[in-house]
């Protein structure tokens, strides 16, 4: 089934004549690719790039921070939303377009997004709401209940793009209304616990996002409960549990239902303006694929997408087709090395890489997949602690090409575990810094936790942890990260049974 499903999305792909036409754009925080005219293109890098800067500005982050080249979003627009539907696979057919967080490599899939009207899309949508987590979660390592960074996603997402380069945020999420309206409510004493709502959350689907972003837009606009959110935040800073801090900051929680239920009956509902002088885009740079790079596409978006053993078989036939007439492109030859990497052939990932590296010595992609390929076969050297300084290096160089590479201290840390050995201070703290640079990463997130509970770090593993145990969005990852904060939970609390027994007895008045 999966086989015949790569051969048809291939087969699709490869039969439009239009895919020559492929470009590129490229700007500060988005790298995009699509079959659409270099003005369509750009608008719609201009559009995100403002986006950035809108929620930037509102959240009261800076605006000159600069990220390394391979940890800006990567956006797929792969034509309708069928195309979206079959790289998603399964069974999941209400799905418009969808994102995959990572360090080095964050991407997102939507089918083609009409950037001609003022207001987003149900695609474009799902796009802004996801780059919203994006921009939080790269801005705070704070731990957030879960219908805050929802309701904060809701409340962005919802953006229209204005004349003169302005954004119009905070407006109606109408693309809620029905949920809002029919799905199965969630109360707010549930809706403000994550651990709680995600115990009883309702499998047929709930309102919790509509109601995430009522709440968030609330406390937002309200004059009479100015102060709130800030004070409600503050206490979270203070360690204190996410129903305490709630019932002090917002009070009698009956009455702020009743208050919710009134304000989603008004007819008008306020938005902020960001004046377009204040989120320039700033450049942009657009291209034209070369003929090799427009043919790899729908095989790099699979790619990209994620592939099992029989799809990165098929998948390489294909590719290595693609290669052959396309010897010299360094593109295609380190996409070709990720498809034989992906199929577990390494010997021949680091040829293809070679291949591009001498045609490009900058191919970032081709020089990771070096990399891994290069772990993959140093156990078996003849002289593997050899051939292990040897990957330790060679990510330490990449680091050296693209400074602030999350992927370059991830698997350099990586190196010291897959050799058997206890990883250096230095190796560690490289780890810690990627997390930094892509707090948004789900296996460098729970690599870390793992550092941090194996360095008995305790309290700084269950900080860490959080966020990736109680995500909307359940995965083995997620399985795995939930399963290990309880244990670390409990860890905590006898440390801190032990503190209080270990406590001198106060000193009574003479």
């Amino acid at each position: 089934m999966l086989r015949a499903l790569l051969i048809l999305i291939i087969s699709i792909w490869l039969s439009d004549p239009a895919h020559a036409e492929w470009h590129e754009s490229s700007s500060a925080h988005f790298v995009i690719y699509a079959d659409q005219s270099p003005g369509e293109i750009r608008k719609f890098s201009d559009r995100l790039e403002r986006y950035h800067n809108a929620v930037s500005v509102k959240l009261g982050l800076p605006l000159d921070k600069k990220i390394s080249p391979s940890n800006r979003v990567t956006v797929y627009v792969v034509g309708d939303i069928s195309r979206v539907q079959k790289l998603v696979g399964g069974s999941q057919r209400n799905v418009a377009g969808f994102y995959i967080p990572r360090a080095g490599g964050s991407t997102a899939f939507v089918p083609e997004v009409d950037v001609s009207g003022k207001v987003a899309d149900f695609s474009e949508i799902i796009l802004l709401h996801e780059y919203a987590h994006h921009i939080m979660f790269s801005a705070s390592e704070s731990d957030y209940p879960l219908w805050y960074t929802e309701g904060l996603a809701e409340f962005f997402a919802s953006a229209a793009f204005e004349k003169e380069g302005a954004v119009s945020l905070g407006r109606p999420a109408k693309h809620r209304a029905a949920e809002i309206a029919y799905a199965d409510a969630v109360p707010l004493e549930r809706m403000l616990n994550t651990k709680l709502y995600m115990e009883k959350r309702s499998k047929s689907g709930d309102n919790f996002y509509g109601r995430s972003w009522t709440l968030f837009h609330y406390l937002t606009y309200s004059e009479s409960r100015k102060g709130q959110m800030a004070d409600y935040l503050r206490r979270l800073g203070n360690n204190e549990s996410e129903m305490a801090a709630a019932t002090a900051a917002f009070g009698d929680l009956k009455q702020l239902n009743r208050e919710l239920t009134k304000y989603l009956q008004q007819r008008l509902m306020p938005s902020n303006l960001v004046s377009g002088t204040d989120i320039a885009a700033g450049p942009i740079s657009v291209r034209k694929l070369s003929e090799g790079e427009a043919a790899i596409i729908p095989l790099r978006t699979q790619s990209k997408r994620g592939v099992d053993k029989e799809q990165a078989q098929k998948l390489l036939q294909e590719m290595r087709k693609i290669a052959a007439k396309y010897v010299a492109d360094p593109a295609v030859l380190a996409a070709l090395s990720e498809a034989e990497f992906d199929a577990g052939n390494s010997a021949e990932a680091i040829v293809a890489a070679e291949r591009a590296l001498s045609v490009n010595p900058n191919e970032i992609n081709a020089y990771v997949q070096k990399g891994l390929a290069l772990a993959k076969l140093a156990p078996s050297q003849e002289k593997p602690d050899l051939a292990w300084s040897g990957v330790r290096k060679h990510f330490s160089k990449l680091n050296t090409i693209e400074n602030d590479h999350p992927l370059a201290m991830r698997y350099f840390y990586e190196s010291y575990n897959q050799q058997g050995k206890m990883p250096t201070k230095n190796a560690i703290d490289g780890l810690g810094w990627a997390l930094q640079l892509a707090p948004f990463d789900k296996e460098i997130r729970l690599m870390v936790a793992q550092q941090e509970i194996a360095d008995k770090r305790y309290a700084d593993a269950v900080y860490t942890l959080k966020p990736l145990a109680y995500t909307p969005h359940e995965n083995d990852i997620s399985k795995k990260a939930l399963e290990l904060l309880k244990e670390t939970e409990i860890l905590v609390a006898a440390e801190g049974s032990k503190a209080t027994e270990a406590a001198p007895m106060p000193k009574t008045a003479s």
